[in-house]
Parts: structure tokens; sequence; C-alpha cells
């Protein structure tokens, strides 16, 4: 009987210390980096933008921070981020530019810099706050956007995120948003996986995108 007692006092003791030592011993991030995996690439989509309700916004390409030193993934995907502005302007779209604190259409790249009076506006990662962004794509009947840049997990994220919290639709060509690797693949997947962004963003690449 007092063997019996002691085995199942001894079990519930066991079960409790478990129980008490279950989340101490959960491993944090950090020390499971090497066991993490990516996710399955997102799909891309064919996208059809109209000029009338659709804004094309060039974020940071500027030659501090697009170069073949700091950035040469960025320097890669000018020709992509050329390619659409040419036919977005074709097309009557309007664009507006972005710059960093420290930006200015001085250091932009030149391939990639502004024609006539297109809008700007600066700030630091989301090109929306303590801005006139919203104001200025509200007042050309804008509904969605566009959005090219560097850095992917800088102002490209930031941006679709603010966008995306103002109600607008949201377009990235995963071939005009530039960073590292690891960086542009953690911004697609969170783009497409966040609930602040999932519902109104579309991943895509510049030649999926029809503009009419």
């Amino acid at each position: 009987m007092i063997l019996t007692t002691f085995i199942r006092f001894a079990a519930a003791a066991g079960v409790a210390f478990a129980l008490a030592a279950g989340p101490a011993q959960a491993a944090d991030i950090i020390a499971d980096w090497g066991q993490a995996k990516a996710p399955k690439a997102p799909a891309l989509k064919q996208v059809t933008a109209s000029a009338k309700d659709t804004a094309l916004v060039v974020m940071d390409l500027q030659t501090n921070s697009c170069n073949m030193e700091r950035r040469p993934r960025c320097v890669a995907s000018i020709p992509k981020v050329k390619a659409l502005l040419e036919r977005a302007r074709a097309k009557g779209m309007p664009v507006v530019y972005a710059f960093t604190s420290t930006g200015s259409f001085d250091n932009f790249i030149k391939d990639v810099t502004t024609v006539g009076n297109e809008p700007s506006v600066k700030a630091s990662v989301d090109k929306f706050h303590k801005t006139e962004l919203e104001n200025i794509l509200k007042s050309k009947g804008v509904k969605t956007v566009i959005l090219v840049g560097t850095a992917a997990e800088g102002a490209v994220l930031g941006t679709a995120t603010g966008a995306a919290m103002r109600g607008f639709k949201v377009i990235v060509p995963v071939d005009g948003m530039s960073s590292d690797a690891y960086a542009e693949q953690y911004t697609a997947i969170y783009l497409t996986k966040s609930p602040g962004t999932a519902k109104a963003t579309m991943l895509t690449r510049s030649d999926m995108i029809t503009i009419n």
C-alpha cells in the first residue's frame, strides 16, 4: 500500500515537473537557426494594371545604395525597372519617386530618374510616413501601386505595408525589388503571408505586368 502510494505520488510529481519544465526547454530561434527551412516559393501572378488608377512608385535607387559594392542585385535590376518605367510612361501611368532622407535626383540612377514634373517624396522606410504620398496618389485617382526599388526589406516592404493599410492594392515585381538574396526571399514570403499585406499584394515579374 505504501509502495503503491509512493509510486502514484512519484508519477504525479513527474508529470507536474514535465509540464512546468516544458516551456523552459523550448528552444528559441537563434538556437534553432540551422533547423529553419524556407517555405515553398510564392506563386507569381500575371497582372493587368490600368494606367488610369495605378501608379508606379520608384524608391531609393540612388548611387550610394544601388552599386556593385553594396547591392549588386540592385544594379542588375535597373534594366528591368527602366523597361517597366518606359512602358508605364508610354501608357500615361503616373510615376512617383521616393528618396531616403539623404537622397535627391542628383544621386538617383540616371537610367531610371525622373522625367518632367513627376512628383517625389522623402522618407526612411515607409514612404507614406509623414509624407504627401497618400495625397499625391489619391489626387490622381490611384487605387493600385506598383512598387519597385531598394532595399526590398526596407522601402519595398515598408511601403507595401503602408499602402495596404491605407486601402491600396499592391503589385510588387520581384525583379524590381532588390537587396541580398535572403532579404528578397524574406520580403517575398512576408508580403504574401503577413496579415497586413497578404490580401492586398500581388507578387509578379515586370514582364508579367500588362498595362492598359
